[in-house]
């Protein structure tokens, strides 16, 4: 647990400090076919990330409101049908699915889009398309018309929704998706902003995790082990379908010098430690 956490809490829960609003993120567990099941794509974030630095992670990243209400081609349902699901407007859901998509396409260098509503587009080199919209240089929106791109939104599964407790320094309100590596496409194996990157079953994961080989955050080790029953990456596709995608918030209390952080309905998670009163 960081240092600054205690006393964080204790601003917070006497109005002292006011907590960051959550920015609105995306991130998608790309899978793909292993010879014994399922494997997700994984990023070490390099040690310098200011944000969960050294912890492996999932493509993914803010929100980008340009893309909210901008004409673009898609497949799959509607942004309206999207927003049903997610819980919340149809111009918000447009936007956390375009970010999903294109943070796929920044780190892993997978493009969920092609030029028709069926298929995905060809293999070629997109580094300098990726490295624009890194610099947000150009949007999501823009980089599909330019390249007369379809959205494929129903490659997309929605899985979960997670927020960023109250007390911490960076707060993040992140959509979880899964989706099926494309047969024609390869992830990159060079991320700019990781230092390393794994294909893992979700066993391997989670067992690495609970050794201490794989850090993780609470989210990213709970959708693996969500995970684990999946056969394929088709089926942890038909199960998202099934999923309720409601917001998870962890929550924290400081006792004297003792500090606890729960998150409802998932109590394998409790954080429980003593510091300086």
């Amino acid at each position: 647990m960081p240092p600054s956490w205690p006393a964080r809490i204790r601003a917070v829960e006497s109005g002292e400090l006011s907590p960051p609003v959550p920015k609105p993120s995306a991130t998608v567990v790309l899978l793909r076919d292993g010879a014994e099941g399922p494997q997700a794509y994984l990023l070490r974030r390099r040690t310098s990330m200011a944000f969960a630095g050294g912890m492996y992670a999932y493509p993914g990243g803010g929100v980008d409101p340009r893309d909210a209400e901008a004409e673009l081609g898609w497949a799959g349902p509607s942004p309206k049908e999207w927003g049903e699901r997610l819980g919340v407007d149809a111009g918000t859901a447009q936007a956390v699915v375009c970010a999903a998509v294109r943070e796929t396409f920044e780190e892993a260098g997978v493009l969920l889009a092609g030029p028709d509503p069926h298929g995905t587009a060809e293999p070629r080199d997109w580094s300098a398309e990726r490295a624009a919209l890194e610099a947000h240089e150009l949007s999501f929106a823009d980089f599909l018309r330019a390249h007369s791109l379809v959205l494929r939104s129903d490659l997309l599964g929605a899985w979960a929704r997670w927020v960023t407790p109250a007390f911490e320094e960076r707060r993040y309100d992140t959509w979880f998706f899964v989706a099926a590596l494309p047969a024609d496409q390869q992830a990159a194996v060079q991320v700019g902003e990781a230092d390393r990157v794994a294909w893992l079953s979700p066993a391997e994961a989670v067992e690495g995790h609970a050794e201490g080989r794989y850090g993780m955050l609470p989210p990213t080790v709970t959708v693996l082990r969500e995970l684990l029953p999946v056969r394929t990456a088709a089926e942890a596709l038909a199960a998202a379908a099934h999923r309720r995608i409601e917001p998870v918030l962890g929550r924290a209390t400081v006792a004297g010098d003792r500090l606890t952080v729960r998150w409802s309905g998932y109590e394998e998670l409790t954080i429980d430690g003593h510091f300086p009163p």
